[in-house]
């Protein structure tokens, strides 16, 4: 435990509320550092940053070194890691970055990338603003995070593969090597927009140079004169910085006395104590796991171990280094098991101990005359609610089918929302969303006693109808006891009866010499009523074997039906709270009177999402977690999964391969036998998948989501034509201003001209393909062509919501709370205004609103509301009606 000497004043507040907080070693003393320069780091400084996870259980710190900084700073970066670790209870996950070689995970924090400059503390450096402009290259690498790296101002570092970025004083220049990747020339436009905005004020003109492509005249020849004139540019040379380890199966190594021991030749979770430290290495990343027991000189020197065997081993920079505590492992560590048997969530004893050590930390504080937190945070802090994602539009049109004998059969309009353990059924909903086209859901019902073969059959006749609907529906897979609220909100009434009407469940328990339990009306049941909105009322008959006064619960409504009887009891901590006087013949159907149960049923929430892209490594499906994910990172070439806790979605982008495309429900089958393993999720929570242009609002609430950035818009084909209009849309992107691009600033917020480049990185997205001019296509022999599963129809163009700059201005401050000079009262700024405000930005109606309403409406400070993702922003401004 640190002391009260050691802990830092500049740490106030740490980890009270989610969000990114950086600090710059100055004078051996960590400083915050503004906002503003959030994204700018100095290679002769150092630097600790932490980002506390939604929830408050999960913090990361990372420790940023530039590569001139000195000894001493690097020290103390590292040592005041170790007192914010302390302070936030020993829970955090530690993260060496060096310049040049930072983690995906650190990069994702700033948008679009990191700008590395020269200089720091210690040699008194200048605000941009201050400094003479200096032409700067850089190569700028990455397919979902941007690595921004200056590289020498000389033509021989040109190469074929990479991009580059020349900032000069009056005009940007992109140059797109010729085999370089697509996405990484989309992710450079991003990062030079940002340099124009950042650098020049938005008045300078943007220039895109393709390799091979020499014109004397035009930007070619302009960018060509700067470097001298032209000349063919060579191969790339590697030098050490461009040396990546690759991934390798985990070397798990002991640590003892400072040094780094034997290697343990057969792990498993149970190999780790909790009073020692170990050294995981996995080529790319080495971890320090530390036990809970553990001393933090012990911690520190298991640390300097770290480092000292990738020096002995030669390792190259750009290996990773993640201290992590026992019972906060990240999923990376995790993958190098067969299986981690424990929940992800924090145990009771964790959350205990890491109050308990806030707590000490807190009264150490105090004696500085210190707050650890915002006051009176902890007793004042909301009761958290349940998430409930958007429900599908009603009034649609539902069908019901159950399955029988291998054949579908039509369920009687009466009996829609009459579901029976032993049999399967599909369901299909087709609605409207905001006058878009007909969108649809399409998905199968697994009672809990049903056959295999009927399951079977579901499966097979579901993929059938969604290839019949040329691939537009969701399709999902639902298991009974886990229905989602968007399957639960389209029936009204949904209930869940015993037993079965087919004849695989007739056929099995007559096989097996099983009672029929199929409900009757004459039979002794007990039918539990849960939830009262429309996403969570279920009603579901009880096992016999229940059928006992114990299967009672205060909290709930049961209807108990006995022979000719029929009871409805209401408990007594449910919302009609009258005292209820059972008579004797109540309690004899139900084998006598007991003592009721008041244990509250908790329902499936959803908890931070995670978005993955996966591959097969010689047969093992291995994920990669993509950080801070947005809409940009689905990629029309790949199959991304995301992960809710309450559900898992299979996104399938338009440019992926047909057979793949058959195969997305099986790689989400993969990724819940994964997810089982290593976190604990559920295998019966509900199974989607959805395709690029038909993302459902149960997908897109978890993305600032743009319908015309979906590659699903009948962007088929094109070849060389669409792939230069494609780079011509990106080119004029950022020149669309009167004067060639010279004389206006770029907007900021919600423009038209940010949605006309984000549609416009969107395009380059679709159109281009990931091809090399190395790559043989002639040579290589024709395969016959693989029919696809359907075509996919052309979406309607969808036009945007508000796309017009709004008159009334809204402003956004360094932190990135929103708000207008002009205020309306909220009865005019809602959805369903019957007086609505005009010309305001339909999109940020809660910035019109004063402070002290804003605070009334949505529970909380304008400060704490913009801290929150932006999915959970909308949530909550969707229950108040301003979403």
């Amino acid at each position: 435990m640190a002391t009260a000497k050691a802990l830092e004043p500049a740490f106030q507040g740490v980890g009270s509320r989610p969000g990114l907080e950086i600090w710059r070693i100055e004078n051996f003393k960590p400083v915050p550092l503004p906002k503003s320069d959030y994204s700018r780091f100095y290679s002769g400084d150092s630097y600790t940053s932490g980002r506390a996870g939604a929830g408050g259980y999960s913090y990361d710190i990372h420790f940023w070194l530039g590569k001139d900084t000195s000894q001493d700073e690097a020290g103390v970066a590292a040592i005041k890691t170790v007192e914010l670790d302390a302070i936030l209870g020993g829970r955090a996950v530690q993260h060496r970055e060096l310049q040049n070689h930072e983690s995906d995970k650190f990069i994702s924090y700033f948008k679009p990338c990191i700008i590395p400059l020269e200089g720091g503390v210690a040699s008194g450096f200048k605000k941009p603003e201050e400094e003479e402009f200096e032409t700067r290259l850089y190569t700028c690498k990455g397919k979902r995070v941007v690595h921004l790296k200056q590289v020498p101002f000389s033509r021989s570092v040109l190469n074929h593969d990479d991009v580059f970025i020349l900032d000069t004083k009056d005009k940007i220049f992109q140059f797109n090597g010729a085999n370089s990747n697509i996405q990484e020339r989309a992710k450079a436009l991003e990062v030079v927009q940002f340099l124009k905005d950042t650098y020049h004020k938005g008045t300078c003109n943007v220039a895109i140079v393709d390799d091979g492509k020499l014109q004397a005249d035009g930007d070619s020849g302009e960018f060509w004169v700067i470097f001298g004139g032209f000349a063919p540019i060579g191969k790339k040379v590697m030098n050490d910085d461009d040396v990546v380890p690759d991934k390798t199966p985990g070397k798990l190594y002991s640590i003892a006395g400072g040094q780094v021991k034997d290697q343990i030749e057969e792990y498993s979770k149970s190999s780790f104590e909790s009073d020692k430290c170990y050294l995981m290495d996995c080529g790319v990343e080495v971890f320090v796991w530390v036990g809970r027991a553990t001393q933090v000189d012990d911690r520190k020197a298991a640390t300097q171990a770290a480092e000292e065997f990738l020096t002995s081993n030669n390792r190259p920079k750009a290996t990773l280094v993640t201290r992590l505590i026992q019972g906060y492992e990240t999923h990376s560590f995790k993958s190098n098991f067969d299986s981690w048997p424990s929940s992800t969530a924090p145990s009771a004893e964790n959350r205990g101990k890491v109050a308990e050590n806030r707590g000490k930390v807190s009264a150490l504080l105090k004696q500085q005359g210190v707050s650890a937190g915002p006051k009176g945070k902890e007793k004042n802090a909301p009761v958290a609610e349940e998430v409930v994602p958007p429900l599908l539009e009603p009034n649609g049109k539902l069908e019901v089918w159950s399955i029988d004998g291998g054949a579908k059969n039509p369920v009687a309009s009466e009996d829609i929302g009459k579901f029976y353990s032993g049999d399967c059924y599909i369901v299909l909903y087709s609605y409207h969303s905001r006058e878009k086209k007909e969108d649809f859901y399409l998905c199968y019902w697994i009672g809990k006693d049903s056959t295999e073969e009927d399951q079977n059959t579901a499966a097979k006749l579901t993929t059938s109808m969604f290839n019949s609907l040329k691939g537009r529906p969701v399709q999902g897979r639902i298991y009974q006891d886990r229905e989602p609220p968007q399957f639960i909100a389209i029936f009204q009434p949904m209930v869940a009866f015993k037993g079965g009407l087919s004849s695989g469940y007739k056929s099995y328990i007559a096989e097996k010499g099983l009672d029929d339990e199929t409900y009757s009306p004459d039979s002794v049941s007990v039918v539990r009523i849960l939830g009262t909105a429309v996403h969570n009322n279920k009603t579901m008959q009880l096992d016999p074997v229940n059928l006992v006064a114990a299967s009672l619960n205060s909290h709930e409504c049961f209807v108990i039906q006995s022979g000719s009887h029929q009871y409805i009891w209401q408990g007594t901590q449910t919302w009609c709270t009258s005292k209820i006087s059972e008579s004797a013949t109540f309690w004899l159907g139900l084998g006598g009177k007991d003592n009721i149960t008041s244990n509250k049923v908790s329902l499936d929430t959803i908890r931070d999402p995670h978005l993955f892209s996966f591959s097969l490594c010689k047969g093992k499906f291995e994920i990669e977690e993509v950080y801070n994910f947005d809409q940009d990172d689905l990629l029309p070439e790949d199959i991304m999964i995301l992960d809710t806790r309450a559900e898992v979605i299979v996104w399938v982008g338009q440019a992926v391969d047909p057979k793949e495309k058959k195969s997305a429900l099986e790689f989400g089958q993969k990724y819940l036998e994964l997810a089982e393993s290593l976190d604990g999720l559920s295998p019966r929570v509900p199974l989607y998948k959805v395709t690029d242009g038909n993302e459902p609002c149960f997908f897109t609430v978890y993305f600032s989501w743009e319908a015309s950035k979906t590659s699903g818009q009948g962007n088929h084909g094109g070849g060389a034509t669409q792939r230069a209009s494609a780079l011509a849309a990106l080119n004029s992107a950022f020149t669309t201003s009167g004067d060639g691009g010279k004389g206006s600033s770029s907007a900021k917020g919600p423009s038209g001209g940010g949605s006309q480049r984000r549609a416009a990185v969107a395009a380059l997205s679709g159109v281009l393909t990931d091809a090399k001019i190395d790559e043989p296509s002639a040579d290589s022999p024709e395969k016959p062509e693989e029919a696809p599963e359907e075509p996919v129809e052309p979406s309607e163009p969808i036009p945007e919501d508000n796309d017009s700059e709004p008159k009334v201005a809204i402003e956004e401050d360094e932190n990135g709370i929103l708000s207008s000079q002009s205020t309306f009262s909220y009865e005019q700024v809602r959805v369903k205004s019957e007086d609505p405000a005009p010309d305001i930005d339909l999109k940020r109606r809660e910035a019109y609103l004063s402070v002290e309403e804003f605070e009334s409406v949505l529970g909380m400070t304008k400060e704490e509301f913009y801290q929150l993702p932006k999915w959970k922003q909308d949530l909550t401004k969707k229950k108040v009606d301003l979403f």
